[in-house]
């Protein structure tokens, strides 16, 4: 096997079933590597790029610019460094973790709540794309966490605050929520396309939003948004969200667009694909359940759990909804989901939830992995577990039972993958 994804392997692959499970999962994790990604899908033969059978020459371009918003960000502009090294002008990014390198400067922002300096560090993304012409070629690469980082002018980050706090104990969708936030933000929904008019645009979207949503990925700042006010005040209401935030209609103007290219090069649908095909190399059936599940954490775990054959991977991505009672847990949606999947577990099972960025909500860890032993060992603790369900706060359970899953950060971010194999 190559070099794993997954930092504590050894130590928490204790059986057969969760070694497989565990080379599964790191299939997948490998199968949306940003280096790897950017590499096998955009072409530079050293004049011409192509993405998708589109080619550009940067001969027909003065400048090359290179913007970097999401999680991805510091990742993604190390490769494009290294495939058009002085080619590039200069460059500028917003992401989890900080990046200086020759000619680009990736900067550390606030997630999931935007802070001062994510204001600070848009303005300067705003800024620089208002400052190009028509002679220039501007590279952007949106991935997942961009809708918190990226966050201008001030105003929004005042009302993003507020939304996202009402918002995340409703169980709503990101789809939802970025349809809201893009109608509170002069950047988003095509802002950042709108200011970076009349220079070229390519857009290189890593998508963590289920279903393919692309232009939904980072409240999509290059695409042509389809969206209206009225769209956004419809969800506030579907909720019943009596939050005070001030609308603004995103950039509907085709002009804007017309030399604009997205191109999608990664999704969760590439992740499971590719489980499938390691679990099916290791003798396992497999089914995908599906790439867009927004289902409650507890009916996702029903479906699977309801699929009772043997030999069998069960497959699935997407974001669990969660409702948040409680506050204070420090654990993610994939340590709940993981957790609350062992009462569930039968002789010969192994489940596993996973964060594809690695960073599981607060938590240090991607996810967890439970499986015949781990009950076993809370057989006596329901009432510990029930008490750790309701305040969202998972870790120590699966902490005791050596059951986390280690990555750090992937650099990579296509929504939570999770797996049931079924011996």
């Amino acid at each position: 096997m190559s070099v794993s994804k997954i930092i504590n392997f050894d130590e928490i692959a204790r059986s057969k079933e969760r070694a497989d499970m565990l080379e599964i999962v790191d299939a997948g994790l490998l199968s949306i590597d940003t280096k790897r990604t950017i590499k096998e899908k955009l072409l530079f033969d050293g004049d011409k790029i192509e993405i998708n059978g589109k080619v550009f020459s940067v001969k027909d371009y003065e400048k090359i610019v290179v913007f970097a918003i999401g999680k991805a960000s510091s990742s993604a502009v190390r490769i494009l460094e290294e495939i058009f090294g002085d080619l590039i002008t200069y460059g500028i990014g917003i992401d989890k973790v900080d990046y200086k390198g020759k000619k680009i400067e990736v900067f550390k922002g606030a997630h999931p709540i935007p802070k001062q300096e994510n204001v600070e560090i848009s303005e300067k993304i705003f800024e620089t794309a208002n400052n190009l012409t028509e002679k220039d070629l501007a590279i952007v690469v949106v991935s997942g966490g961009g809708s918190s980082l990226l966050c201008y002018p001030k105003e929004e980050r005042d009302q993003g605050e507020i939304l996202y706090e009402a918002f995340l104990p409703t169980g709503g969708t990101v789809v939802e929520l970025n349809t809201i936030r893009k109608h509170i933000s002069e950047i988003k929904g095509g802002g950042l396309a709108k200011a970076l008019y009349p220079a070229t645009v390519i857009t290189l979207v890593m998508c963590d939003v289920p279903g393919n949503h692309y232009e939904i990925v980072a409240s999509g700042p290059t695409y042509k948004d389809n969206s209206s006010i009225d769209d956004a005040k419809k969800v506030l209401e579907k909720y019943n969200l009596n939050i005070n935030l001030s609308f603004n209609e995103t950039p509907k103007e085709d002009i804007y667009f017309e030399k604009v290219f997205n191109f999608p090069i990664i999704s969760n649908i590439i992740a499971l694909q590719d489980m499938k095909n390691k679990a099916e190399s290791l003798g396992y059936k497999t089914k995908i359940l599906g790439s867009d599940i927004y289902d409650n954490t507890e009916i996702v775990l029903d479906k699977m759990f309801a699929i009772d054959e043997k030999n069998l991977v069960i497959l699935g991505g997407g974001e669990p909804a969660i409702n948040i009672t409680k506050k204070g847990g420090t654990g993610g949606r994939n340590e709940l989901m993981a957790m609350s999947a062992i009462d569930r577990i039968k002789e010969g099972d192994v489940f596993a939830s996973v964060a594809s960025d690695g960073i599981d909500n607060k938590s240090d860890f991607a996810g967890g992995i439970v499986d015949y032993s781990t009950k076993n060992l809370f057989a006596n603790r329901q009432a510990e577990m029930e008490e750790a369900k309701l305040a969202f706060d998972a870790e120590k359970i699966l902490s005791d039972s050596k059951d986390l899953i280690k990555t750090g950060s992937t650099g990579s971010n296509v929504s939570d993958l999770f797996l049931l194999l079924r011996k």
